[in-house]
């Protein structure tokens, strides 16, 4: 014998593990044993074979690598005694899984075991093939298995039965072999056999359809009649557990049953009776009860519709929610979700009590408990349900309010009955919890506000009383700046009183100090602060008697280190003290936001924004930068998504109309340089240099439409005065129309109506589709007295360097539309704009004067042979179009 093989004895070694004071000493004596049973290993010592091995599965559940241990349990297995065998087989289940290609060796002598003369023998194997079977052991050993559901000795049959279960599982195909045996089963006296009889007849209706309708029709009756049979049992020691007989086999009865009622309604009427029983005489003074309880209820609503069964289910999870254990409170209110769709006036009834569990101690169960009051809101409970909850937020824990404020916010969203109601709510919620609101549920309430012209006096005087009151909360001031900048002389007028309003006394100057104040505040962020500025030249327009206090506060920011704040301190400033007479212009109230396409867009069933090579520029409200998405462009005033190139980023009229203003096409050739540095005008409105050619999208809801910027000939270069003085309201001129009218910018801006020629009404030009290779401009006229029919003469330009062959324009439009294309001018597109192709199209709205023209467009041509395409949605055309 080697000298350094360990005759240790198992728990000597334990105590010398236990013993070890730090992670490398444990690690030495795991090393040090392991060696002594490689050598004796190689040494093929049988005497202390299963000492090795019970040494290795103490190693292997200390998270040591055993793997060199694995063939010494098929040695073992192979014995022939009783007690090498039970060493083998644990250490088989312990240290292999049905992974190991190594199983396939044990295959044979699991299936010797199987039929050995001595029962426990048989049991170890059926302990292990229940443990590690694969599909393929499954296969080779199932005729085995199933003979020994029939064995003598209720041990092994309730062993095969669990062997059986997971034989059906990896290989549902032989689940038919075992229908029988397994109903036979259910038939058992032993609690043993049964339970685990129930289990495998159940697990064989959840595989198989055929096993589900024998069980169904075979034994549904005698389930049933065990199962009452174990609830009006007299008191037995052997089964008994705390008071309940066997509660364990009432939990698998009740689960066999809820399968199989699930879609019968006979199997359902048959179980009713039963159910209700157990519903009605288990006690829930104690966790067992409950247990068989849930159980129960699970069953009955999972069963074909049995009304007064519900309820009984219902009213027991109302009694859950009521219990001091904070687990059985947290399955009553996941169980009761479920129920909603079941019964949703019975869950109703216990309303009261889940707004209570609101407010438990339990993080997990005030969700769910939320979660399920926002599913028992409609529209008759809504004003009551929502009291509740706002007056839940006042007090609730910081880490709770988030959710909370979501789900309120929510709610008041979907089921507001009006509008006045709806901003109360959010006023409430936004005192109470303002920094916890997203940003889009601001902006549908700016949204909401911005249609309801009849409470705007309403919503001011409440929004600068509330801003008074919790000026801390960062949303609430946003809003109330908002208002106060667009509504500013209703507040100072007290008009559009409710009834149930008192009036407040608001002057100028107490207007322009709440702005400041606001403005000034160390919890504004630069968003806050670029709404307030905004507020404030806006109401240096209203209120003529504060301009020069509003013009002082401005110009404190000419030297922020924000860049937006900066320049719109200069901007602003400029504004009020060098053009007082296009101020009220700029800066009249904001019109209507379109609230039905917000809520399309919210709801995500609109683009964000046309598909093109070169993104979209687009800035929040009041022209503060943040990243495309659906709200943003929402609050945007202009109504199209056509992509437009980012101007500089001091664009004043971009930023203070919050209109994008598009560049035309770089010129090839080098522009000249701007001969008066100096001219303010040009500074202000961002043009740049005066020969640069700019457009400007049509804009349809906004009352200074269309301020548009003459394109700059080629052959002639214009003085900055001259081009300003020349403004007219096409940003195309088009072979066919005549002068177009000019206006003084200086004098204010005011919209042209279409001009009507030849009996025809022509429309202003648009960019519809704009890239770096491509631009489509749409020209637009209607016959007088036809006004649903519109003709669009189609212009497409090649800015790239490259000739466009095979040039196709497609398009696509809504049902209420209908689209006639004529032929294009041809199939060849000269590069650098030295060409363009023209294509007539005629659309017909059926919805005139209600929906406006939108369009989906694709345009293919190829480069040097190769295929190109671009797509994008246009939905800039004018609205009376």
């Amino acid at each position: 014998m080697n000298p350094f093989s360990s005759p240790t004895r198992l728990r000597d070694m334990i105590r010398a593990i236990r013993a070890c004071k730090t992670a490398a000493e444990e690690r030495a004596v795991v090393r040090k044993e392991c060696a002594a049973i490689r050598a004796s290993i190689n040494e093929n010592d049988q005497d202390y074979m299963h000492r090795n091995l019970a040494k290795l599965m103490f190693i292997h559940m200390l998270g040591y690598p055993t793997h060199f241990g694995q063939m010494e349990c098929l040695k073992l297995i192979a014995s022939p005694g009783f007690p090498e065998k039970r060493m083998g087989y644990l250490g088989l289940m312990l240290l292999l899984d049905e992974r190991q290609e190594v199983l396939m060796l044990v295959t044979n002598s699991l299936k010797q075991d199987l039929n050995h003369t001595n029962q426990y023998i048989v049991g170890l194997a059926l302990c292990a093939l229940g443990n590690i079977c694969s599909a393929e052991m499954a296969r080779d050993l199932a005729p085995e298995v199933e003979r020994l559901l029939y064995f003598r000795d209720p041990n092994i049959r309730k062993k095969a039965a669990l062997c059986s279960a997971r034989i059906i599982k990896k290989v549902p195909d032989l689940a038919e072999n075992f229908v029988n045996p397994a109903t036979a089963l259910l038939r058992e006296k032993h609690h043993g056999v049964l339970i685990t009889g129930v289990q495998l007849c159940t697990d064989l209706c959840k595989v198989s359809s055929e096993a589900l309708e024998h069980v169904r029709k075979k034994c549904t009756e005698g389930v049933v009649k065990t199962l009452k049979d174990l609830a009006n049992s007299p008191y037995s020691p052997e089964y008994d557990v705390s008071g309940f007989t066997d509660p364990f086999l009432h939990i698998r009865l009740l689960r066999l049953l809820r399968v199989l009622g699930e879609g019968d309604a006979d199997a359902s009427d048959s179980m009713n009776d039963i159910l209700a029983q157990v519903a009605t005489k288990i006690e829930t003074n104690k966790t067992i009860g409950n247990s068989i309880l849930y159980e129960c209820v699970q069953t009955i609503m999972s069963v074909e519709d049995n009304g007064g069964l519900r309820v009984l289910a219902i009213n027991i999870l109302g009694r859950f929610l009521l219990h001091r254990d904070n687990n059985i409170r947290y399955v009553g209110l996941n169980m009761l979700m479920k129920a909603v769709t079941a019964d949703a006036q019975a869950v109703q009834r216990h309303r009261a009590t889940i707004l209570e569990r609101i407010k438990d101690s339990d993080a997990s169960i005030r969700k769910r408990a939320l979660e399920l009051v926002c599913i028992l809101v409609n529209e008759t409970n809504v004003k009551a349900l929502t009291k509740e909850l706002v007056d839940y937020l006042k007090v609730s824990d910081p880490d709770f309010r988030e959710d909370l404020t979501s789900k309120i916010c929510s709610i008041v969203s979907k089921f507001s009955p009006e509008k006045i109601w709806y901003i109360d709510q959010m006023l409430k919620v936004l005192s109470e919890a303002g920094n916890f609101v997203k940003d889009e549920i601001w902006h549908a309430l700016i949204v909401v506000i911005s249609n309801a012209s009849e409470l705007h006096g309403y919503t001011v005087r409440a929004l600068y009383k509330a801003l008074q009151m919790s000026a801390e909360q960062e949303t609430l001031v946003r809003i109330a700046v908002w208002c106060i900048g667009e509504y500013g002389d209703i507040l100072i007028s007290n008009a559009g009183m409710l009834d149930t309003e008192n009036p407040v006394t608001v002057t100028e100057l107490d207007v322009v100090d709440v702005i400041e104040i606001a403005l000034k505040g160390h919890a504004s962020d630069h968003t806050t602060k670029a709404i307030a500025l905004v507020a404030l030249l806006k109401l240096s327009a209203r209120f003529p008697s504060c301009s020069e206090k509003i013009r002082d506060i401005i110009i404190q920011y000419k030297g922020n280190l924000v860049l937006e704040l900066q320049q719109r301190s200069i901007e602003f400033n400029l504004i009020i003290a060098k053009h007082p007479n296009i101020r009220h212009t700029l800066v009249e109230r904001m019109p209507a936001l379109d609230e039905v396409t917000f809520i399309a867009r919210r709801a995500g069933s609109l683009p964000d924004a046309v598909l093109t090579p070169t993104g979209p520029s687009v800035g929040l409200i009041n022209g503060v930068a943040r990243p495309v998405g659906p709200i943003v462009d929402l609050l945007e005033i202009n109504s199209d998504d056509a992509p437009v190139p980012s101007s500089s980023g001091g664009d004043f009229l971009q930023d203070l109309l919050s209109v994008d203003l598009s560049l035309a096409s770089k010129q090839s050739d080098a522009r000249e340089p701007s001969k008066n540095g100096t001219d303010v005008l040009l500074d202000l409105l961002s043009v740049g240099s005066p020969s640069a050619p700019i457009e400007l999208p049509a804009q349809s809801n906004s009352s200074m439409v269309n301020i548009l910027f003459p394109k700059a000939s080629k052959k002639a270069t214009h003085s900055p005065l001259d081009d300003l003085s020349s403004l007219s309201l096409s940003s195309k001129a088009t072979s066919n129309a005549g002068a177009a009218p000019t206006m003084d910018l200086l004098d204010g801006f005011a919209p042209s109506p279409p001009t009507e020629e030849n009996n025809e009404l022509v429309y202003p030009s648009i960019t519809a589709f704009e890239s770096s290779s491509l631009r489509l401009v749409f020209n637009f006229s209607k016959q007088a007295g036809n006004p649903q029919t519109t003709n669009i003469q189609a212009t497409f330009t090649n800015l790239a360097s490259n000739v466009y062959t095979d040039f196709v324009f497609q398009a696509a439009v809504p049902k209420f539309l209908q689209l006639h294309l004529d032929p294009a001018s041809g199939n060849t597109l000269p590069a650098s704009g030295n060409g363009s192709i023209t294509q007539n199209m005629k659309v017909t709205n059926s919805q005139h004067g209600k929906k406006s023209l939108v369009m989906r467009i694709k345009i293919a041509y190829k480069i040097n042979g190769k295929d190109t395409h671009e797509e994008g949605h246009i939905n800039n055309f004018p609205r009376d179009l």
